[in-house]
């Protein structure tokens, strides 16, 4: 069975494009480095599809006033070249997204100072039950579930800002089993990076270590127990491929089944 990255601080998910929350570092605790908190840190946000304007084709039609957001647990983190475990009778879907690494504390932070409370970024698919999301959506009810499984966010290593030269000049991939599924730019986002930034920290205090999932490009569908997925992050002026991530999916034994609700 494949075994979650332990968690970071906060994966925030400013919708499609969530999150249980550990326990604060307590005074004298020694701090996370960047590349570190990836792997323990405290919480995890993600953006949804109105976050980037082609994750669907009317998506302009009704671009929203501010982001939309919801949580994710980061037991749901799973390292590259891990194994993604599909539930039983769960249909899930890739979504690839390019995560923010929040390098320190931060309340009511102003788009014009953002970008100093970013320490890098990651590459990172989120994973979407989505039946089961259909269903609680039906119902008016909460994503948890659909959402929330072990192995649900596959995420590659932590590349430093000083890396990524415009992060909204950036390409997003996805392959599975080698045929492209995924292919969309960072330039097409609905709201960037600072307004992502300022949004969340006028609602919650956004921490060092935190990752915000950014939304996902067109694309998206199924991923079955034996595929093969591949996705890298690419520099598109240059051509440089900045990282790289990829996982097999599984069958998961045990656990949760969908049956409907």
């Amino acid at each position: 069975m494949a075994a979650a990255i332990p968690p970071p601080p906060l994966l925030l998910h400013a919708r499609r494009h969530g999150c249980s929350r550990s326990h604060p570092r307590q005074e004298g605790q020694t701090a996370l480095s960047p590349s570190r908190s990836i792997q323990h840190g405290p919480r995890s946000w993600l953006l949804d599809e109105t976050t980037t304007c082609n994750a669907c084709q009317e998506a302009m039609e009704y671009a929203p006033a501010e982001p939309f957001m919801f949580l994710k647990p980061t037991s749901s983190y799973l390292a590259s070249g891990g194994k993604m475990e599909i539930p039983e009778g769960v249909l899930a879907h890739h979504e690839v997204e390019l995560g923010i690494v929040i390098g320190k504390t931060g309340r009511d932070i102003s788009e014009a100072e953002a970008d100093s409370y970013v320490a890098g970024y990651a590459l990172a698919v989120d994973m979407t039950g989505r039946n089961v999301q259909d269903h609680v959506k039906k119902k008016g009810l909460p994503w948890t579930t659909a959402k929330g499984f072990d192995t649900f966010t596959p995420i590659g290593s932590f590349t430093p800002r000083e890396q990524i030269t415009d992060p909204h000049n950036l390409t997003l991939t996805l392959k599975i089993n080698g045929a492209f599924k995924q292919n969309g730019s960072t330039s097409a986002m609905i709201f960037q990076i600072p307004r992502l930034i300022q949004h969340i920290s006028s609602i919650m205090t956004l921490e060092e270590g935190d990752l915000i999932l950014t939304g996902t490009p067109e694309g998206v569908s199924q991923v079955s127990p034996g595929n093969k997925v591949e996705c890298t992050l690419v520099d598109t002026a240059s051509g440089k491929q900045l990282a790289s991530l990829d996982f097999d999916a599984v069958s998961r034994a045990g656990g949760y089944k969908f049956v409907g609700l």
